[in-house]
Order: C-alpha cells, then structure tokens, then sequence
C-alpha cells in the first residue's frame, strides 16, 4: 500500500511539473486536456494535446496557422511556456482580430516573435498583416541570447492601455506603446513552411499558459529602447530613460529661426499635431527658413517621426554652430531626408550618398526595403550620438548608418565632399539641431531627445 500511494505521490508531481498549478489571481487558458476554449484560424497546420501540452505541427502548402482564444482579452499580462521543438518560426498573437472584411478573415494584429534564425529577434514585436515590424531587437540587441534553442522558455506579455511589453526568460526584450488595438484574442501560431517538404512535420510546443485580467500591476521601468507610435506622446518609460519632448504637437518655444532669435513668422505651420514646412519653390532656405533648437547639445539621442510629400527634400542637422555666415541652409551634420525615387538630389553627389537616411554628402545610408515606408507614411528615425564621438541613424527600427567624427576615414571623406572648405566642420563639442526648410512640404513630430553623459 506504501508502495501505491508513493507512485501517485511521483505521477502527481510529474503533472504538476509539466502543468503546474496557477498561482493567486491567474487563471489557466489550457487545461491540459483538451482545446475547450480554442478555435484554429486561417491554416490547417495540426494543433493537438499530448502530455498535457498543446503540439503545433507544421503542415506544407498551409498558409500560417493559428490557435485562438475564444474570448477576446484587453488588458492583460500572459505568461506561457513554449519549446520550438523544430526550429521553425512562431509567434503569440495578442489583441488580434480576425474579420471578414479584413483579407478574408486573416488574423491580423500584434504578434511576440518567435525567431529561432540566426537574425534572433524572439520577443520583438510584429504586426501580422498589417503594419510589420514595430520591435526588431536590434533595439534591443542584448535581449539576442533571452530564448533558448534547446529547451523551454517562459514568455511573459504585458498588455496594460497602450503600453506593450514582453520577456523571455525574464530578460525584457520589447516595449512598444501603441493604441491600434485595445482588445482581441490571444493565438499561437505555427508559421507556414510554403512548399518546402523538409521542414513538414516540425513542432511548437505550448504549457503553462496563465493569464491576468484584474488588478494588474506592470512591472518596473527598465532601460530597453521604447517604441512609440502614438504621436507626441512621452511614456513613463521614455521618461524613464532620460528623454523629453522638444515638440508637444502645439508649442515650438523650444525653437527659433537659424541665425534669428524668433521663430518664423511665416513658412511653417502646426496642424493636427505636427510641425511642417510649408511647401514654396523647392529652394533652400527662401521661404519660413531653417528652424533650431534654442539649447545647444553634445551627445545625444533624438527620436523624431517624419513624412515626406511627393519629390520632397529636407533633413536633420545637428551640431550646427551658425558660425558660418552660411547663405541658405545652415551647417551642421545631417540626417538626409528624400524621396529617392522623384528628387534630383538622389541621384548626385557620390554613390547614393544624398538619398534617404544617408550622412548627406558622406556616407550613404545602408537601407534595406524592410526599412523603408512609402511617401506620404510616417517614418521614424534616430539619431545617436555617444560621448565618444560615434554616430549611428536608425530609420524604422532598422541601424542604416554608423561613422566616427574625427576618425581618419570621416576626415577623408570631409576632404572630398562639399564641406571641404569649411574648417573642423561636423567636429563643435556642441551644437544645436535643425530642421531645414528647402521649400518642400515635410511634416514632423514625436520630436523627443535625450542628453547622453
């Protein structure tokens, strides 16, 4: 009889192992037996229950595959257990929606990554067939090594108003703030494989899948990069981590005219949150003027979101001086910002070196088509200046461009662009940031900088 009851004391642990017990205030959404509480969406890949796990099972000529809750979910935080058994990509969908009128009923909406590549953007977050990537990790590069190939890892998503935040493994990988969506369900997916035979068969294992719905707490402010979609808005972490706004969608009392001490009484405009040049010949500097920040800055992080019209130019500067005694545009370092594709501009100076994103006239900016949106979307770009002097651009989540000021090869190229004649140019301690005005109609805002010591 001993012998018995230690068997079931053993079988007993065992289970509470592989589904262990849901601690206070969460409620297990799998209970471990059945798919009661599931509906699979869109492709026909396998989900099935097998030792108290949900199996994912890849199936070829399947489009992507989903397993969703029944129950639509707003805030929330979700922990869950996963083991990509085959090393083939997956996800977690949350405040997803899958509708008729949308693609036919595709599912839709914000997505953990699950990336087992050697890109290893695990907990980045993805908007499936909508928007893309909104967190690549190469924001956050040092969150690469959170999942584990090997064996299990425990994912945690925390959905509290518009704040987005994910781990793994305790390692925080993502925050986003965004107000797309409010509520959907929750899915897990098995990525289609296409036609590739070799990779039918491959398993996502799923466990210990427990969610939070009242008396949330979020957790504690860390240091990742945030991403953040809602126009002009500053959220606690931002705050956080240094960084304030330069421009609130209605104020420009941080701002003045280059070489003025006011801000132009005519071609600019503040409209529906955003800061934007009027659209006059296409000149440089003719019309309203370049615009600079009243504070000079050294090292610094500035987040800016901006959209182009049809064939338009602009650009961020920085360090600029306005020592030169410059007619037009004021001197500085900058950010190239172009329609490629319809401005003159792209296709002069050396080897691409004026297009989007690029050190204009200097160093062309290593864009890739994912980084890219279309004329008239808004883009986000960064501008990363440390304190000892290296530079990086960020254009939608994606480094384009890196160079050191001062180094041999930025002298060099100094020494052959159209900044040759300009003594120590892009190397002041200090300056301020500029906004140009080339007579094309270019919107900002999100404007937001952090002093980096």
């Amino acid at each position: 009889m001993k012998n018995y009851l230690m068997i079931l004391i053993v079988i007993s642990s065992i289970n509470c192992f592989s589904q262990k017990m849901p601690i206070k205030n969460w409620t297990p959404l799998f209970n471990g037996k059945n798919l009661s509480g599931w509906k699979q969406l869109n492709g026909k890949a396998s989900f099935n229950v097998v030792n108290n796990e949900i199996v994912g099972t890849t199936k070829v000529g399947e489009p992507n595959s989903f397993l969703a809750t029944e129950k639509d979910y707003g805030d929330f935080i979700l922990e869950l257990e996963i083991f990509n058994v085959g090393g083939t990509n997956s996800g977690i969908q949350f405040r997803s929606e899958s509708k008729e009128d949308y693609m036919n009923g595709r599912v839709h909406g914000y997505q953990m990554e699950v990336d087992p590549s050697d890109r290893a953007w695990s907990g980045g977050v993805y908007d499936e067939a909508r928007r893309k990537w909104l967190y690549t990790l190469e924001l956050n590069p040092t969150a690469k090594s959170a999942f584990n190939q090997n064996g299990w890892n425990k994912l945690r998503i925390e959905a509290i108003g518009n704040t987005l935040r994910t781990w793994i493994n305790g390692i925080p990988t993502a925050n986003v703030v965004d107000n797309m969506t409010a509520k959907g369900f929750i899915a897990l997916q098995v990525h289609s494989v296409g036609n590739n035979k070799t990779e039918e068969g491959k398993q996502i294992r799923w466990r210990n899948i427990n969610i939070q719905t009242e008396n949330l707490k979020p957790s504690k402010p860390d240091q990742i990069n945030v991403v953040n979609l809602i126009p002009n808005d500053l959220s606690a972490q931002e705050k956080s981590n240094g960084y304030s706004l330069l421009f609130d969608g209605k104020n420009v009392d941080q701002w003045r005219g280059a070489y003025k001490s006011e801000f132009p009484a005519k071609g600019w405009e503040i409209k529906n949150g955003e800061l934007s040049v009027v659209r006059a010949d296409g000149s440089e500097s003719t019309n309203g003027g370049d615009i600079v920040t009243k504070k000079d800055y050294g090292a610094f992080e500035l987040k800016f979101d901006f959209k182009l019209s049809e064939g338009a130019n602009s650009g961020v500067k920085y360090f600029v001086t306005e020592n030169e005694g410059n007619k037009g545009s004021a001197i500085g370092l900058e950010y190239q910002i172009l329609d490629d594709e319809k401005h003159p501009d792209a296709k002069l100076g050396r080897n691409g070196n004026r297009t989007l994103g690029s050190l204009y006239d200097l160093i062309t900016s290593d864009k890739i088509p994912a980084s890219l949106k279309k004329v008239g979307e808004w883009n986000q770009g960064i501008i990363r200046v440390s304190p000892d002097n290296k530079v990086q651009y960020w254009l939608n989540g994606y480094k384009i461009l890196e160079f050191e000021r001062g180094s041999k090869i930025f002298s060099d190229l100094v020494a052959i662009s159209k900044y040759k004649d300009w003594p120590n140019f892009g190397m002041a301690l200090k300056g301020h940031i500029l906004l140009q005005d080339h007579g094309d109609k270019v919107s900002f805002r999100s404007l937001k900088i952090k002093e980096n010591k």
